[in-house]
């Protein structure tokens, strides 16, 4: 079965200015003006959606109970009905839900044992549309990974291998990661302790950080000091006590990819590397 790691979504407070960052630092697009229609079902979602050309992002403004922060990612595969079955054969305890068809991505949703959520889909489904049915194209800045915390590493890592044949990266035996591609998205699936933690704000099992591949870091660092010095709206959250924001980024660090580490406007971690 193939498969493409092909979407992730943000709840942001202000998903209008979340997209703008990403669009400003990274080049992402937004789709190109659809039909009224579209236009409405955008507005009524409360919600925007651009693309590297390869990987979609979906900026989800925060409804009551909505944690703000990275939500959930979405897979595309060729054979859906194929993937579901082998979820509730292997996983019976592991639920496969129909989408509400205003998602312009989501078909169906699933989760994993841990109850990380991911959307799943197939080409041709009927509610596709906006950034996600357009032409792919290739940028020199691109989504190259996400990180998720969990607390079996192992076994979740087994999880995406075996159920959507991502397929597993090399890795060093001291890696307690595990790398799981689709030939050119990445999902690292990492092991959640609460003793990582020590010295600083506890967060939750889940979606740890975005990475993006770009021509040149150094570029990158400096093109973003440019833009938060003149657009404020664009600067990064920081940790007001500096022990805890260095060991925030300690831990995002031991990601292999990561050479530099800063957040978006509404404090999602980003790392990037060449």
């Amino acid at each position: 079965m193939l498969t493409r790691i092909q979407h992730f979504a943000i709840v942001s407070e202000n998903f209008v200015r979340e997209a703008k960052f990403y669009e400003a630092a990274f080049g992402m697009k937004r789709s190109k003006p659809g039909s009224e229609e579209e236009q409405k079902a955008v507005r009524t979602n409360y919600a925007v959606s651009i693309s590297d050309g390869y990987v979609g992002v979906t900026m989800i403004g925060r409804k009551p109970g909505y944690v703000p922060g990275l939500h959930h990612f979405g897979v595309d595969v060729d054979n859906v009905d194929e993937a579901i079955a082998r979820i509730r054969k292997n996983y019976p305890q592991v639920a496969v839900l129909k989408r509400p068809s205003n998602r312009p991505f989501a078909t169906y949703g699933a989760h994993d044992p841990e109850g990380n959520y991911f959307d799943l889909t197939q080409e041709g489904m009927a509610n596709r549309r906006d950034v996600y049915v357009e032409q792919g194209r290739e940028q020199p800045r691109r989504v190259h990974h996400l990180k998720l915390r969990v607390m079996n590493a192992p076994a979740i890592a087994a999880f995406y291998r075996d159920m959507l044949d991502l397929r597993e990266a090399e890795k060093a035996l001291e890696d307690p990661n595990f790398y799981l591609t689709d030939g050119l998205m990445t999902l690292i699936v990492a092991p959640w302790k609460m003793s990582d933690f020590e010295g600083a704000g506890i967060d939750r099992p889940g979606l740890e950080h975005v990475g993006f591949k770009v021509e040149n870091v150094e570029a990158v660092k400096k093109e973003l000091a440019s833009l938060r010095e003149t657009d404020p709206e664009m600067r990064e959250r920081i940790i007001a006590e500096p022990s805890e924001g260095q060991r925030r980024v300690e831990l995002i660090a031991t990601c292999r990819h990561c050479k530099q580490v800063t957040s978006s406007p509404d404090g999602v971690f980003v790392d990037v590397c060449e």
